[in-house]
């Protein structure tokens, strides 16, 4: 479905909100709850359309999961060796955690299933999964020889590998350690910078044996995985949006409550920070093994600044809106390090750089980057999402600074992550 939606330019962004829950930690509650022997309890899981994926895929496996309302999940585990195989397809809609962890999970399953996904995720790169789970002896078929899904897969014995991704990368870790549950032996991934660590953290919490390692991580076969609770916090990539409009809008002032701070996620706060973005974290506390805080926002003058290296990682999904605030940066911004963002749901490179060029952002497009020169003030007009919920979010914060209004085409997509958006995007837009 084919939808538009047009901003207005913003007076001021104010209020106290709360963003959806945290879709990376939503995906591992029902992957790792129905794994789980006993009941596992969830609540703030994000009701967007790439967890419903995780969730009807594991539905179909046999898993019970009850949806008791407002994001609270009741999830009656089946335990390591209780999935069946399922009777269908899996369809893993625009999810690449999905099916990333999920090719993992059913390499060492006794049963075979194929997974696929829709027109954007059947393009995206599986052979950085396939290739470290097929040297642990899965047995994976998929188009350009498991480069891209459909992914078939025959589960069978697993033996544990010692694997130097190549990439930092929490869904191919994520996926090895799925795997490594069922392995002989233990599994160590090492990586070039240390990517989200939410796997770790969530297995541990149910009983898994997970050692932290310099640049890796290494789990043990069969663990006793029980049931427990799991409250997801509010998703700081979502949050990322609401923090740079308030930041780019003069005036505004935002509290953020309940968002996740997990140092492997937070690099669009040191980033924002490093820009002289006025940005607080209050009232620091944990919640099943998250860290989780406030966060209080104000206008502020940004300045460009160089961004790389290990930040990268921590801040890869935040990019595009990244790239927004610099839009409206003293100076210029450089962005290195990246090229991950050309393998997502679309180039997200080549669609912030298209974009920003049609409302007038003097952008420019590095291989494995952006080169931002900011302004006071962007034109305003039409514009296309790419089909990509991020590109269509990180637009909208464009238009909050726009000299006449800002249309987005094609801003369906935003379900995937963030129902609600747009709502919530007006409610605090004053005009």
């Amino acid at each position: 479905m084919n939808t538009t939606e047009t901003i207005q330019p913003a007076r001021r962004i104010a209020g106290e909100i709360e963003v959806p829950g945290d879709k990376s930690i939503s995906h591992r509650s029902v992957m790792f709850g129905a794994l789980a022997r006993g009941r596992t309890l969830v609540t703030g899981f994000l009701q967007g359309e790439d967890n419903y994926a995780t969730l009807n895929a594991f539905r179909m496996m046999g898993v019970s999961i009850c949806e008791c309302g407002e994001g609270r999940l009741e999830i009656d585990g089946a335990g390591l060796d209780g999935l069946r195989e399922p009777a269908d397809v899996l369809d893993c809609g625009n999810s690449g955690t999905t099916m990333r962890l999920m090719a993992g999970l059913l390499s060492g399953q006794n049963f075979f299933a194929v997974l696929t996904g829709d027109q954007y995720l059947r393009r995206r790169p599986m052979r950085r999964v396939t290739v470290p789970l097929r040297q642990m002896g899965a047995r994976i078929q998929g188009r350009e020889d498991g480069e891209k899904a459909p992914l078939a897969i025959q589960g069978g014995p697993l033996s544990g590998i010692a694997w130097n991704s190549p990439v930092a990368s929490a869904q191919v870790k994520s996926a090895l350690l799925l795997a490594g549950l069922y392995a002989e032996g233990p599994t160590t991934v090492f990586e070039p910078h240390l990517s989200r660590d939410h796997s770790e953290r969530m297995l541990s919490h149910f009983g898994a044996r997970v050692e932290r390692l310099e640049n890796g991580v290494r789990i043990e076969p069969r663990p006793d995985l029980r049931g427990g609770e799991i409250a997801v916090p509010g998703d700081i990539s979502s949050a990322a949006f609401l923090i740079v409009a308030a930041l780019i809008v003069p005036g505004s002032e935002l509290l953020i409550r309940n968002v996740g701070v997990n140092p492997t996620r937070s690099g669009i706060i040191d980033i924002l920070q490093a820009m002289g973005g006025d940005l607080k974290l209050e009232n620091f506390r944990e919640r099943s093994g998250e860290p989780v805080a406030d966060l209080l926002v104000r206008h502020s003058r940004l300045e460009g600044i160089e961004i790389g290296g290990e930040l990268i990682p921590r801040a890869i999904d935040e990019l595009p809106v990244v790239s927004v605030a610099a839009a409206f940066a003293e100076g210029e911004t450089l962005i290195r390090d990246a090229r991950e963002l050309r393998v997502k749901e679309t180039d997200r490179i080549a669609a912030m750089v298209s974009e920003l060029d049609r409302i007038g952002a003097e952008v420019e497009a590095l291989e494995d980057g952006m080169r931002i020169v900011g302004c006071e003030q962007l034109a305003g007009g039409e514009v296309d999402s790419w089909g990509d919920h991020r590109i269509a979010m990180s637009m909208a914060v464009a238009g909050l600074r726009c000299r006449e209004p800002l249309s987005i085409g094609n801003t369906a997509c935003t379900r995937t992550s963030f129902p609600g958006f747009w709502d919530l995007l007006r409610k605090v837009s004053h005009d």
